[in-house]
């Protein structure tokens, strides 16, 4: 039996091979043989941690999961509007390293489409998405820069569902969708909900 720090260490060096290979490749190719390659080991000590490919793929869920909770968020000059669109815009492919861990989510919708566990946890994870937004746009119709009697319901998964639609676009289009294009259409949808009022 490895000594625990062995272990811990081996599983450190899984978790950034299966994080380069997710990079590069999506999760349509992730393999263990791919992520082995990416170790200069052999498929059978990847075996010890995943008997499936099913296995693979939810513990690279799980480290996606980890990048994202460790990325560094932007901090909101303001409540309000001002934090919701500070949180809408940490979300958008708008430095490279923000298009690799958007396009290895897009990747995962296929897997998490055909099965359902994995379909339960993406369920989740937009669950925990729009838990963080929901403040902010309580917060935009408190602060009145939002219409009264707004349903805070119906903003978040319109601007959740809005801010995926536009990382979709621009990972497939970024010569039409660059960076500064992005805000510029966030910042219109904005306005547009706040009925043209908005900074």
């Amino acid at each position: 039996m490895p000594a625990r720090g062995d272990h811990e260490a081996r599983r450190r060096d899984v978790s950034e091979a299966v994080w380069r290979v997710l990079a590069a490749r999506g999760f349509g190719g992730l393999t263990l043989r791919a992520v082995a390659a990416e170790m200069n080991a052999s498929t059978g000590l990847l075996t010890h941690y995943f008997p499936s490919k099913k296995a693979l793929v939810a513990y690279a869920l799980d480290v996606a999961d980890e990048r994202t909770a460790s990325w560094d968020r932007a901090v909101a000059p303001a409540p309000g509007m001002a934090a919701l669109r500070t949180a809408l815009m940490d979300v958008l492919p708008l430095t490279p390293e923000a298009a690799v861990m958007n396009r290895v989510w897009v990747s995962s919708w296929d897997g998490s489409l055909g099965d359902q566990d994995l379909g339960v946890r993406e369920t989740e994870r937009y669950e925990r998405w729009r838990s963080r937004l929901r403040p902010h746009v309580q917060d935009a119709l408190d602060r009145g820069e939002l219409p009264a009697g707004g349903d805070v319901e119906s903003l978040t998964v319109t601007v959740a569902a809005f801010t995926h639609g536009l990382v979709v676009q621009a990972l497939f289009d970024p010569d039409r969708f660059p960076a500064e294009r992005q805000v510029a259409v966030l910042d219109d949808l904005l306005r547009s909900l706040a009925g043209g009022s908005a900074d």
